[in-house]
């Protein structure tokens, strides 16, 4: 009896055991799956961008001299190789050992926003006067003010380059538009230097305006460009969204110009900065300009292909209109949007012109320097990519 008594314990045991990692396994599977979609986003090319590209190739050299001593005249003699251990650190957590930001980012209030990365820095551009995004209530969005100020709309033109013969041929290959279109300027508005930034919004008079300027002055250098005139307040409102969802209800718009449009291929969001006058005015030439900078999304997949042409772009600015561009900035989802709809192609990015001070002949000068300087890009791109004879 006692026999079977003890034979009966251990089969129970045994169950028990089975059912208690039956219960581990599942529940192992079950973290593993919600944490997944997490880890997608964190582990993502711009973060491994981020932490390579910090190490130059004598990294590589370095390696190849363990075999190959031959190697080792490559690089200094006070040359160190990065640390194994906080490279793996970097990749796997993003947590980078040499700044806090990176640690304590995400445990601070408010602290996140400083998570944004200087990835090309333009003259007096720091952590102090990052472009700041506004997000006022969607009522505020809607509302047209009644302005006194006349603004000029910028005049028709045939198309023609009047200053060489390139040309699309009558093919729209730029889509400018804004994501947050009710997004204005005080000077506009009739309400120069008011201290109240937050009234730099309007349904109307609105970023809208520098986006037909730049589509003129791009047409006006044989470049073919549509620009959009989605008012997404209205739209958010339609839906019962809020400007949280802007980036998801702009998506919408710029996805039906691609499908009606093939052969769109560079896309520019145009925002306009929160900042004061001071941060975003620069004078060149006895000729007042409002500031741009150049924003990307760290977390889309063509981030590297769209850095390409920031940094084209804001070093012919550099080049041409010296302090003109405020740099390139790149922002993850801690501090922003994270994606912008950069993803949408490997010619996308977003630039902020101006802040909420600057006037229309700042914003007028500043759109001619834009065009001449995507021009430049553009057909420079068309002979590279242009097939051998």
């Amino acid at each position: 009896m006692k026999s079977s008594n003890r034979a009966n314990f251990v089969v129970l045991t045994y169950k028990m055991v089975l059912v208690i990692l039956s219960v581990v396994l599942m529940t192992s599977s079950i973290i593993v799956l919600v944490s997944y979609s997490a880890f997608k986003e964190q582990f993502n090319s711009s973060i491994v961008y981020q932490t390579l590209s910090k190490h130059k190739a004598e990294s590589l050299y370095y390696l190849m001299s363990q075999e190959n001593h031959h190697f080792s005249t490559a690089f200094d003699k006070n040359y160190s190789p990065p640390g194994l251990s906080s490279t793996l650190l970097e990749l796997s957590t993003s947590i980078r050992a040499e700044d806090a930001r990176s640690l304590f980012g995400s445990e601070l209030p408010g602290f996140s926003i400083y998570d944004s990365n200087i990835i090309i820095a333009g003259e007096g551009t720091n952590f102090t006067n990052f472009p700041r995004e506004s997000a006022p209530p969607l009522d505020e969005t809607l509302k047209e003010r009644n302005s006194t100020t006349k603004v000029q709309q910028p005049k028709e033109n045939n198309g023609t380059n009047a200053q060489n013969n390139n040309t699309t041929g009558g093919k729209k290959v730029f889509y400018i538009y804004h994501t947050h279109s009710w997004e204005s300027y005080l000077p506009l508005l009739g309400l120069e230097g008011d201290p109240d930034a937050n009234k730099a919004v309007d349904s109307k008079t609105n970023i809208n305006i520098v986006a037909n300027m730049l589509g003129k002055d791009l047409e006006a250098q044989g470049i073919g460009a549509e620009v959009d005139q989605t008012n997404i307040g209205q739209k958010l409102k339609e839906k019962g969204w809020n400007t949280n969802q802007s980036y998801a209800m702009s998506r919408t718009v710029i996805e039906t110009a691609m499908t009606e449009n093939r052969d769109l291929t560079y896309f520019i969001d145009l925002h306009r900065d929160s900042l004061r006058k001071d941060n975003t005015t620069i004078k060149i030439n006895n000729k007042s300009y409002a500031k741009v900078v150049f924003v990307l999304g760290k977390a889309n997949q063509n981030f590297e292909q769209n850095l390409k042409m920031a940094k084209a772009l804001h070093e012919g600015l550099e080049k041409k209109y010296p302090g003109l561009s405020r740099g390139v900035i790149g922002k993850n989802k801690s501090s922003g949007n994270g994606v912008y709809n950069q993803d949408v192609s490997k010619n996308a990015i977003l630039i902020e012109v101006g802040g909420v001070d600057n006037n229309f002949d700042e914003l007028t000068n500043t759109t001619k320097a834009l065009s001449d300087v995507i021009s430049q890009f553009y057909w420079q791109a068309e002979k590279v990519d242009a097939p051998a004879p």
